[in-house]
C-alpha cells in the first residue's frame, strides 16, 4: 500500500508525531505540508496538523482543499487536553474539510503551546474568553512536555492499527 505522511507543524510538536508514524511505517513517504506532493498516486494518506481555532491550521487546510477521495488518517496536536470536547470537535472539523475522503483513523495528543501564543493571550483582559487563568496555566504546564515518549509510542501503535484495519478490509 503506497502511503504518504504529510504534516503541518509550527513548533515541532506535530512533526514529532509524524516522524513517529513514519517509524511505524518506514515505507511511507514523509513530507512537510509545504513540499508535499499531491495525493493522487497514494493509497493512504496520514495527515497531521496543529489545532488552531478548533480545526486544522491554515497551511493544513490549504493542502487538503479539494483533496480527491482517499482513505485519510488524521493526526493532530493541541494545547488542550486530548480527551476534551475541544479535541474531539477539532478532529471533527478537520474531517469535515475533506468530505470526499474516508477517515481511516484519528489520533490526537497534547502538544506544548507556542510561547508566542502564550504571550499574546497574556495580554488579554481578565474578562476576555481566552484570558489567562489558573486553568489555562495548568493546561499549558501539562502540555509543556508533550508530545512525550508515551504519546509517540501511542502514535506508532495507532498508525500500525490503521494499516492493519485497511489491509483486513481489502482482504
Amino acid at each position: 500500500m503506497k502511503t504518504l505522511i504529510v504534516f503541518s507543524s509550527k513548533t515541532g510538536n506535530t512533526e514529532k508525531v509524524a516522524r513517529a508514524v513514519h517509524e511505524a511505517i518506514p515505507t511511507a513517504e514523509l513530507y512537510p505540508v509545504e513540499s508535499a506532493p499531491t495525493v493522487g498516486a497514494y493509497d493512504l494518506v496520514f495527515f497531521g496538523f496543529w489545532v488552531n481555532r478548533g480545526t486544522a491550521d491554515e497551511s493544513a487546510r490549504a493542502y487538503v482543499a479539494g483533496m480527491p477521495e482517499k482513505p485519510v488518517a488524521l493526526f493532530a496536536t493541541l494545547g488542550a487536553y486530548p480527551d476534551s470536547d475541544h479535541a474531539r470537535t477539532s478532529l471533527d472539523n478537520a474531517a469535515a474539510l475533506i468530505p470526499s475522503c474516508r477517515i481511516a483513523g484519528r489520533f490526537i495528543c497534547h502538544g506544548a503551546v507556542d510561547p508566542a501564543l502564550q504571550e499574546r493571550l497574556r495580554a488579554f483582559p481578565a474578562d476576555h474568553s481566552h484570558a489567562v487563568d489558573e486553568a489555562r496555566l495548568k493546561r499549558w504546564a501539562d502540555a509543556s512536555t508533550h508530545p512525550d515518549e508515551a504519546d509517540l509510542r501511542n502514535a506508532r501503535e495507532w498508525a500500525l492499527r490503521v494499516i492493519e484495519e485497511l489491509d483486513a478490509r481489502s482482504g
